[in-house]
């Protein structure tokens, strides 16, 4: 499973083969910053994003989901803070 580390987190992406043929799914894991390098806190568990496309091949899922945990990390990034 591919992995990038963007900010603080790290994004584990890949693609999974749909049943009988039909293509890619894209899907997704995000943990967040730990205090122990052993242990990875899971801030968005594994799980297919995109869930309405289906990919014809394994890269472009892929980098769908790469796509959207971009945007993801960047809208988390930017959203206001309440104190």
């Amino acid at each position: 499973m591919p992995s990038k580390l963007i900010g603080m987190y790290n994004v584990d992406y890949s693609a999974v083969a749909l049943p009988e043929g039909e293509g890619w799914a894209a899907h997704l894991t995000i943990s967040g910053p730990s205090s122990n390098p052993m242990h990875r806190n899971i801030v968005f568990p594994e799980q297919r994003v995109s869930p309405d496309k289906a990919f014809a091949t394994e890269e472009e899922a892929e980098q769908d989901a790469l796509r959207v945990a971009e945007g993801m990390v960047n809208a988390a990034h930017d959203a206001p803070t309440h104190n």
